[in-house]
Parts: structure tokens; C-alpha cells; sequence
């Protein structure tokens, strides 16, 4: 039977199934039903740079608020759940945090390690609108928060990127120097809708789907082995054919959200099931022997990861027949 463990961010997980945050990692019954149903890692809600400054709810707070620690429960409460559950499970806890000043991440993250947390994941959720800013000066803007965050713990640190930069693979050269142990490819930024009747902008909130892994895949594909990091697919992870491309792509974890949350925890029971049969259908018996296969440095045209095959694309789609 194939062994599906694997290392990310120097740590030995059982599977590379990964429960990314959500809802169902904000509390530690949710916690031990993705343990239980074979999750390798489990990363715990992020906990927001606005939340620091703020009480939890009313009435929650101390042991108590462990049960219940996702988004705006406040520090406290997700202290008691990182403790908790680095005591209730066996597989590692990875603590986010998700903000925008420097002094805002690096000041809580000893608070995090302190509680317990297996590694510490960078939710850098940063959209800038400003036209003074160029991108060498956002760029600058993640590279300060990560020393800051590197200075101030000795957890392993991984950064959730978006895909928004000129130059990616350069940046991820720049993010490995400053300290990050791990990438996280890619953050699934929410796009605000517009209600034109009550004239408002409103929030909104879809589901991934797998057609929405091509990005991550493409660049996992192109920074395998480019820089000594290990590398996380996030966004569009549902299948067991998701999870086997983004491996062969050169990744070290498939993480998911979407998916667990229309499935449930048990979701990954088949999923690890049918990459195990895979595994031993194609001949291989480790994670390390098939991990690669198709990334940009072992295909036998690289260029289809950049230009993506343009022309061919592009001439494969069937042109519209004649209107009767």
C-alpha cells in the first residue's frame, strides 16, 4: 500500500491532505472530526489584525471559549483553541494570522508559539488602491511584515500568497531570504458585489471549484525546486485528481476549504482512499517518487507553463456554427 507521508515546513505529516482554515478548524470538535477523517495538518481560522484590539464576545473568554475560536471570536479564545488543541490531537496545528501592519503580526505571534501552535501561517490580505504606491513598495510591504514576524518567533512560517505580482517567482526568492519556510499558493481574495437597487456594496462569498486550481498549479509547477520552501496548494483542491496534480506539480501538501465545507470532514476519507489506489496502479510507493513529475523543470516543454500554449489553446476551442 502506498505511504502517503509527507514534510511540510520541516514537519512529518501522515497524509498531504490539509484542512485549510475555515469554519470547520474554529473549534476542536471540528478539529478532531478532520483529524479522525485523516487530515495530515490542520490550519485554525485566521485570526485578524483588528481582532487584537478587541474583546471576544460577551461572556466568552478563558477555557471555555477553545470550544468555539473562529473568525471574530477574539485573541483570547483562539489562544484557548491553539493550546487545546496542540493537547487534544496528534497532527499539527498552524495557527493564521491575518493582518496589515507590521507591529500588528510580529507583536502576537510569540503569543501563538507560546500557546502551543505547530507553525504559524501569513494570511497577508493586502489590496492597495492606491496610485502613489508602485508594486515595488507593496512588495517592500510583505517583505517587513515577515522579518518582523521571522524576528519575533522561531516557528516555521509560512506566507499565503495571492498571485498579484509582476514578478512571482522573484518575490518568492525574496520571501525565502527573509524568513519563510513555506508558500502557500494562492490566497482566494472575495470580490465585493454591487446591490444596484439599494445602491451598496455588498459582501460576497462563493465556493471554489476545481477549474480555479490551474493558477496554483501553474506556479507550483514553476517554483518546484527553485527555492528551498515548501510549497501548499490552496484554492480549487476537491478531487483526488486535484490532489495527485498539484503532488506531480511539486507540491508538498494539498490544502482545501471549499470542499470540506459543501462534504463535510469525511470527505477526505475517499479522497485518500483513491490517491492511494492510484499510487499503487501507476507503480509508485511513495509521495517523493511521483512529487515533481510534472513540474516546469521535468516536462519536456517547460515553455507550456509560461505561454501556456497559446496558440494551441486558443485554436482548440471549436468555432460557432452557422445560424439556422
Amino acid at each position: 500500500m502506498a505511504d502517503l507521508r509527507t514534510r511540510y515546513l520541516g514537519m512529518e505529516l501522515r497524509s498531504p491532505l490539509v484542512a485549510s482554515s475555515s469554519p470547520l478548524t474554529g473549534s476542536l470538535d471540528g478539529l478532531r472530526r478532520l483529524e479522525a477523517a485523516g487530515a495530515g495538518a490542520v490550519v485554525l481560522p485566521s485570526l485578524f489584525e483588528e481582532e487584537l484590539t478587541e474583546a471576544g464576545p460577551p461572556g466568552v473568554s478563558g477555557a471555555a471559549a477553545g470550544d468555539r475560536a473562529g473568525y471574530g471570536a477574539g485573541p483570547d479564545a483562539y489562544l484557548s483553541l491553539v493550546a487545546e488543541a496542540r493537547n487534544a490531537l496528534s497532527i499539527p496545528v498552524v495557527a493564521s494570522l491575518n493582518g496589515v501592519s507590521r507591529g500588528g503580526w510580529s507583536s502576537y505571534a510569540s503569543r501563538l508559539e507560546e500557546a502551543g501552535a505547530s507553525a504559524l501561517e501569513l494570511n497577508i490580505y493586502y489590496v492597495s488602491s492606491r496610485p502613489g504606491l508602485s508594486g515595488s513598495d507593496v512588495e517592500w510591504h510583505y517583505l517587513d511584515v515577515v522579518r518582523a514576524v521571522r524576528r519575533s518567533t522561531s516557528l516555521p512560517l509560512a506566507v499565503k500568497l495571492s498571485p498579484y505580482f509582476s514578478a512571482l517567482a522573484n518575490m518568492a526568492g525574496q520571501l525565502v531570504e527573509a524568513g519563510t519556510n513555506g508558500l502557500v499558493l494562492f490566497n482566494r481574495f472575495y470580490q465585493p458585489d454591487l446591490d444596484v437597487e439599494a445602491m451598496e456594496v455588498l459582501p460576497a462569498l462563493e465556493l471554489s471549484s476545481s477549474v480555479e486550481l490551474r493558477l496554483p498549479l501553474r506556479w507550483i509547477a514553476i517554483l518546484h525546486h527553485r527555492h528551498r520552501v515548501s510549497l501548499a496548494a490552496s484554492t480549487g483542491v476537491h478531487t483526488a485528481v486535484d490532489v495527485l496534480k498539484v503532488l506531480l506539480a511539486g507540491a508538498d501538501v494539498a490544502m482545501m476549504t471549499s470542499a470540506l465545507l459543501r462534504n463535510g470532514p469525511d470527505h477526505l476519507r475517499p479522497l485518500e482512499t483513491q490517491v492511494r489506489d492510484w499510487m499503487d496502479r501507476h507503480g509508485f510507493e511513495t509521495l517523493d517518487q511521483l512529487r515533481g513529475r510534472l513540474s516546469q523543470r521535468s516536462v519536456p516543454n517547460p515553455g507550456a507553463f509560461e505561454r501556456a500554449n497559446y496558440i494551441k489553446t486558443l485554436a482548440s476551442h471549436p468555432a460557432p456554427g452557422p445560424r439556422r
